[in-house]
């Protein structure tokens, strides 16, 4: 790691606010900022006010942060339902697809301006360098991810920078997150919401959710009518093997969640990628046979052109145009990784067009873009 700084914070924050446990790992922690266990988020006589969630425990703010950074799409797409500007950093800013937004009239999203964290390394300078307010951040994924960072690091940048405050909710394979508990989306929205103090969006975006929700649940047909489908990452326009993703917890799948499908991989003894790592290949894809295939890494192209490019090679693959979802055009977009509650909306009306043949709007988009601009 760099040469550790030692200059002053240019930010106080309340202090014990954001102090991290004992350890190697962080855990939840009680006690901070003179509250106990199950502590209410509360907000001071000086306008000073603190926010809870773990892994960081209790974090106090001063003032309302302005400035941000974030671990992924997810989180940065709850900026963006806030109403804030897109994070000065995020992990891969090739996973955060601000491409959703072209679906909602009203709601764009310029990331140009936005740097990854992740360029063939993480180095603490680079935070320093962000100088953020607040880093929307899961303190253990940093260490757990990238080989190099320790809690000392981890506490430098929350002294001399700006505290952590982040869950890692995408996913619930990680053996590290075994600890603290996950949060659903809307938890963590909801958590972010009262740190930059805009919990009348958040509360708006909710009642819009169920709304949603209620609408997506009149378009899932009975369990007997429900296609077979299989989620895996396929990298590159002419893949040969992927990688499989079971469905599970975690708002990486929220929609297939919500959707009901019938997970094709589940009822094999195919693991997911996050036991072992594994692959399936093309001959195993022919054994499951899946009715729709939803492949993930290719966010970045659109329908037309994932049709050109990754569709087109399994029609004409000796083994890939058996399957019975090239041959009857069943192969998707999988969704990305990452989903907050805009993209969520998006994706979530895009999957119900490819697995129930849904053609119709289900969310109002005005709606959204009046509550990202604050009419409420």
């Amino acid at each position: 790691m760099e040469t550790t700084h030692t200059a002053p914070t240019r930010r106080q924050y309340i202090a014990g606010g954001s102090a991290l446990a004992a350890g190697g790992l962080l855990a939840g922690c009680s006690n901070m900022v003179g509250q106990g266990d199950g502590a209410e988020d509360e907000t001071q006589s000086d306008g000073s006010y603190t926010v809870s969630m773990e892994p960081v425990g209790e974090v106090g703010f001063d003032s309302v942060p302005e400035t941000w950074v974030a671990n992924n799409g997810s989180w940065a797409d709850m900026g963006i339902a806030l109403g804030l500007e897109p994070p000065k950093g995020v992990w891969l800013t090739g996973r955060y697809h601000t491409n959703y937004y072209d679906a909602v009239d009203g709601v764009s999203v310029d990331k140009s301006d936005t740097v990854s964290l992740y360029q063939d390394g993480v180095g603490k300078e680079q935070f320093y360098s962000l100088d953020a307010d607040i880093h929307v951040i899961d303190p253990n994924f940093l260490m757990n991810r990238f080989d190099g960072w320790s809690k000392s690091d981890v506490d430098e940048i929350r002294d001399r920078v700006a505290p952590f405050f982040g869950n890692s909710i995408f996913s619930t394979g990680y053996g590290w997150h075994e600890d603290y508990p996950y949060l659903d989306l809307y938890e963590a929205f909801g958590k972010l919401a009262e740190v930059f103090q805009r919990t009348d969006r958040y509360e708006a975006f909710q009642s819009l959710h169920r709304e949603f929700q209620s609408t997506v649940e009149e378009v899932v047909p009975s369990a007997g009518e429900r296609p077979r489908v299989a989620i895996m990452w396929a990298g590159g326009p002419q893949p040969e093997s992927f990688s499989p993703y079971l469905i599970g917890e975690g708002t990486s799948f929220k929609q297939w969640r919500d959707l009901r499908v019938r997970d094709a991989l589940a009822e094999t003894s195919v693991r997911d990628f996050h036991a072992n790592r594994g692959s399936v290949d093309y001959e195993t894809l022919l054994e499951i046979d899946p009715d729709v295939l939803l492949l993930r890494g290719h966010e970045d192209k659109t329908a037309t052109e994932f049709r050109n490019t990754v569709v087109s090679f399994m029609q004409n693959h000796d083994v890939a145009s058996r399957l019975t979802a090239v041959q009857n055009g069943d192969v998707y977009r999988g969704g990305g990784l990452y989903q907050g509650p805009i993209t969520n909306l998006v994706l979530t009306e895009r999957a119900t067009q490819q697995v129930y043949g849904v053609e119709r709007e289900l969310f109002d988009r005005s709606r959204v873009a009046e509550i990202v601009d604050g009419e409420i």
